[in-house]
């Protein structure tokens, strides 16, 4: 069984719009920023905020500059999106392992944007959930309610509806599997400065022979600088301190934005 690392951006049923910040050093997750205001995705009857939980796959990247053979749109300059299905809601910032399960091919205003479907390795469905087929046998309605998700939660915005290739068929497995490594194959031509990303950041700490790698010192010396008076985790605890900092902070402008 092949399992993949998913960066979880959004928990299930929440609904601010948290991203990795690709333009800024070491590519944070953030709550993303349009015309000075958060982001938030509007609740689509009748579902409350994102319908699983939502986030990204490292060490892929859809290339604006590549035109997909499937879809004939560019890529949309992001890591390649996952949509976990299992029963647990997770926490934004966590590193799930995930079964990919297939993959639906969304257009979004003119760019070609992959949803990998997948369910986490320790879910207790996980080991009757193998393909996409498995899904609909399940977990019945919940890849037409993702379907109707992706193709509406724009609308309130005053955008149009999104559109799918497929005409909205979800393809399997080994599909997405293939979707993935071609996504991975653009990540290392990005990294490795063999394709342009614009503003993309590429510094790691990770990546051999790529001209962007700086030393741990570095990076921890970023992230230090970012937020004042924050330490680098060095052990479980500690990052158990931040995760529940990170959340008195989130609470506290929630709490101001309710007034």
């Amino acid at each position: 069984m092949v399992l993949f690392n998913m960066i979880v951006e959004v928990p299930r049923w929440t609904n601010a719009k948290m991203e990795i910040a690709t333009e800024e050093p070491l590519n944070p997750i953030k709550h993303d920023i349009k015309k000075g205001k958060l982001r938030y995705v509007a609740n689509i009857f009748p579902h409350k905020g994102y319908i699983w939980n939502y986030g990204a796959l490292p060490q892929t990247w859809e290339d604006p500059n590549h035109k997909d053979d499937v879809t004939g749109c560019c890529g949309d300059n992001d890591p390649i999106d996952i949509c976990e299905i299992g029963s647990k809601i997770r926490s934004s910032g966590e590193i799930v392992q995930v079964k990919v399960l297939g993959v639906l091919a969304l257009v979004d205003e003119g760019e070609t944007d992959w949803k990998i479907i997948a369910i986490s390795a320790d879910d207790p469905e996980a080991q009757k959930i193998h393909d996409i087929d498995d899904v609909k046998k399940h977990k019945p309605g919940y890849l037409e309610a993702t379907v109707d998700w992706f193709q509406l939660y724009k609308v309130p915005d005053g955008k149009p509806e999104n559109h799918f290739a497929f005409n909205g068929e979800f393809k399997n497995k080994d599909f997405a599997v293939e979707i993935i490594k071609s996504t991975h194959e653009h990540w290392k031509s990005l990294l490795h400065k063999k394709a342009d990303g614009g503003a993309i950041k590429c510094m790691n700490v990770l990546v051999s022979g790529s001209p962007f790698r700086c030393s741990e010192e570095d990076a921890r010396s970023i992230v230090q600088s970012l937020i004042p008076g924050t330490f680098f985790p060095s052990d479980h605890q500690d990052l158990l301190k931040v995760h529940h900092q990170i959340l008195k902070i989130i609470s506290f402008f929630e709490d101001r934005k309710k007034h």
